[in-house]
């Protein structure tokens, strides 16, 4: 027997599914926020856009939760149905997602992974309050709703989101 076929895949070699990872890995999770962001700004349901790339809208549910990771030309599909570039679904990724090393992700032995905050961008609420301002047909009033909104933001203690 040779050196290669008698090798074992050590724990921290194995896919993260086979190390039973807890939580999705941070840029999947930021990738399918995205989705999730763009889908909803176009008003278009989790199964209207499963029907448009030949899923099921369990599966669009999965990659928007970054349970599952979407494939390049999967992302690619989702890009042309969504008509945005394949960049935007790493727009805005946090710093320390984007500048995290590599093997950070493939050995992950002796640390304690946190639990995984979602993007306030990712929320339902923001989604209709955006879409709402939006819908603001007046473009003073718009800027004035913003403005205030603004002031209100900075007037009080941080709150942690509900």
């Amino acid at each position: 027997m040779n050196a290669v076929s008698s090798r074992r895949i050590t724990t921290e070699e194995a896919p993260s599914s086979a190390r039973g990872r807890k939580g999705p890995n941070p840029i999947d999770a930021h990738v399918g926020s995205r989705v999730r962001i763009r889908r909803t700004l176009l008003g278009m349901s989790q199964e209207k856009l499963g029907e448009a790339i030949g899923l099921t809208f369990q599966q669009v549910q999965k990659y928007e939760r970054g349970a599952n990771r979407i494939g390049a030309s999967r992302l690619f599909d989702l890009g042309r149905v969504l008509d945005v570039p394949v960049s935007f679904f790493f727009d805005d990724m946090p710093a320390d997602v984007a500048t995290a090393k590599v093997e950070d992700d493939a050995d992950t032995s002796g640390q304690e992974l946190g639990a995984f905050e979602p993007d306030p961008m990712a929320k339902r609420e923001t989604l209709e309050l955006v879409r709402a301002y939006y819908r603001i047909p007046d473009a003073t009033v718009r800027k004035r709703m913003f403005e205030l909104v603004k002031a209100v933001g900075k007037s009080g203690p941080e709150q942690p989101a509900a």
